[in-house]
C-alpha cells in the first residue's frame, strides 16, 4: 500500500454544510480538503446532453426526463443559464421543499469519499438547535448518519461550532468560543476542555444575506453570492448598489449573531474562567475582508458577559469545520 492509499484509509472528517461539503483527510503534512458546492440545477435530458457532460467529466444524475448537474460544475450551469441554483439544505438541514435533495448529497458525499476501507471511520457535522426558532434535528442527522452507515463507514457526529474549537484551539487546551458562519446557520459553541458547555445556531447566515440582498437589488441570489465571495468586503466603501446592499444584510447577520451570544450567556450564570478565553470565526461568511474587525467591534459594543483574551479568523475559515470532525474522527480512532 503506497503512502497516499493509507492516507485514504484514515479517518475522514467530513462537513455537510448548507451551500459547500468537504471532507477533511490527515495527508503528509498537515492536512488535506476537497469541496463541492451543495448545489444542482436541472436541466432537460437528451441523449445528446447525456453524452455530452459525460465526456467532458461533468458530474450528473439522470431523474427521469431530467439531468442534475451537481456540485460545482452548477455554478457554472446556473450562470449561463441565468437560473438560481437548486439547493439541497437550508438553515443548515436538509431543504423538505425540494424532493431531490437527498439523493443530490448522496451522489456528492459519495463521490468525495471514494471507496471505503473496513472499518474506515467518519465524523461528520450537524447543527446546533436555533436559539430563535423551533426546529427538529433528528430527522437530518439520522438520514446522513444512515447514508454514511450504508457506504460502510463507522460513523460519529460533531457539533458544527464544537468542530470550530477542535480545529483552532488546541494552544488553549479546547477551551473558547468557536463560531461557524456559513450558508444556512451561524453555529456558536462555547466548550471547557473540549467539554461543550453552550451551543446553539442563528439562522441569518449567507444564505440570508444572499436572499435579502437579491430581493433589493432585483440580481439572483446566485449571482449575489459569487459577487460577495469575489470582491465583497466590509470597509464601509462601495463600489456598486450591490455592495452596499450586501454591507447591510451583513451588518443585520452580525448584530443577530452577537444578540444571540449575549442572550444565550445571559440566559444562564456567566461561565466561571480563570482567564479571558479566545473567540475563533470561521465559515464562508467570515472570509470578506474586514469581517473580524467589524464582528468584534460589534461585540465589544454589546457589554458581552464573558472575558475574551481575542477574537480571531480561523487560519482557513471555509474548511476548518471539516478539519475538526477530523480532530473528534482521529481522537477515537
Amino acid at each position: 500500500m503506497t503512502k497516499t492509499e493509507e492516507n485514504r484509509t484514515n479517518p475522514i472528517g467530513l462537513d455537510v454544510g448548507t451551500s459547500r461539503i468537504v471532507t477533511a483527510r490527515q495527508a503528509d503534512e498537515g492536512y488535506a480538503f476537497e469541496g463541492q458546492l451543495n448545489a444542482f440545477v436541472r436541466i432537460p435530458h437528451l441523449r445528446m446532453t447525456e453524452n455530452a457532460l459525460a465526456r467532458d467529466h461533468v458530474p450528473f444524475v439522470v431523474e427521469g426526463g431530467t439531468i442534475m448537474v451537481h456540485g460545482n460544475e452548477s455554478e457554472r450551469f446556473a450562470g449561463l443559464l441565468n437560473i438560481d441554483l437548486c439547493r439541497p439544505m437550508t438553515r443548515g438541514i436538509l431543504n423538505a421543499g425540494e424532493p431531490d435533495s437527498f439523493k443530490v448529497i448522496r451522489h456528492i458525499t459519495s463521490a468525495l469519499l471514494g471507496d471505503v476501507q473496513a472499518g474506515q471511520k467518519i465524523c461528520f457535522t450537524v447543527p446546533a438547535a436555533p436559539l430563535d426558532a423551533q426546529q427538529d434535528l433528528t430527522y437530518h442527522e439520522a438520514t446522513l448518519r444512515q447514508l454514511l452507515s450504508e457506504l460502510g463507514y463507522e460513523v460519529s457526529a460533531i457539533n458544527e461550532g464544537l468542530a470550530v474549537v477542535y480545529s483552532e484551539l488546541a494552544d488553549t487546551n479546547y477551551t473558547g468560543i468557536g463560531v461557524s458562519c456559513g450558508g444556512g446557520l451561524c453555529n456558536v459553541c462555547f466548550a471547557y476542555l473540549s467539554v461543550p458547555v453552550l451551543s446553539f445556531s442563528i439562522a441569518k447566515a449567507g444564505d440570508f444575506i444572499d436572499a435579502s440582498a437579491a430581493s433589493v437589488s432585483g440580481e439572483l441570489a446566485n449571482s449575489v453570492r459569487i459577487v460577495k465571495e469575489e470582491s465583497f468586503h466590509l470597509n464601509g466603501h462601495f463600489s456598486s448598489k450591490v455592495h452596499q446592499v450586501l454591507g447591510v444584510y451583513y451588518d443585520e447577520m452580525l448584530r443577530a449573531v452577537v444578540a444571540g451570544m449575549k442572550e444565550a450567556f445571559a440566559s444562564r450564570r456567566p461561565p466561571k474562567v480563570s482567564r479571558p478565553i479566545p473567540l475563533v470565526l470561521s465559515g464562508g461568511s467570515a472570509l470578506p475582508q474586514g469581517f473580524r474587525d467589524r464582528f468584534e467591534k460589534i461585540l465589544r459594543e454589546s457589554e458581552f458577559p464573558v472575558p475574551l483574551s481575542e477574537v480571531r479568523l480561523a487560519g482557513e475559515p471555509l474548511t476548518s469545520t471539516a478539519k475538526g470532525a477530523l480532530v473528534a474522527a482521529l481522537a477515537e480512532a
